[in-house]
């Protein structure tokens, strides 16, 4: 699978329009760019937040504010605080998020993250 190629850029993310995405709880504010396949977002979660679906899509999230909690189909827990990330790939583990205090996030996703 062929990338493509991203040019040197910044990106002002106080200039990157933001949708809001309700949750089963609280709700979701993405500022989102695209750079051919790879997805790029700043997320900030409410306070209470709770995700209205399982994810199955790959990510690599880094946690900038905040407290997250990942909960796994599983019944596995696991928080994130400033400076912590996770990692997964599509279609390994189904996820949600959760907060209780809010959080903001930096989001990366794109096919690289798919099964191969």
């Amino acid at each position: 699978m062929k990338n493509d190629p991203i040019p040197f850029q910044t990106t002002d993310w106080s200039s990157v329009p933001e949708t809001m995405h309700p949750g089963e709880s609280g709700t979701a504010w993405w500022k989102t760019i695209q750079l051919g396949k790879l997805r790029i977002r700043q997320v900030r979660y409410s306070e209470n937040y709770k995700a209205d679906h399982w994810c199955e899509k790959g990510h690599i999230v880094y946690c900038l504010e905040g407290f997250l909690r990942s909960e796994l189909s599983d019944g596995r827990m696991f928080e994130l605080s400033p400076h912590m990330s996770y990692q997964v790939s599509d279609n390994l583990s189904s996820h949600r998020s959760i907060t209780e205090k809010g959080a903001l996030l930096l989001i990366v996703d794109g096919s690289f993250l798919g099964e191969g």
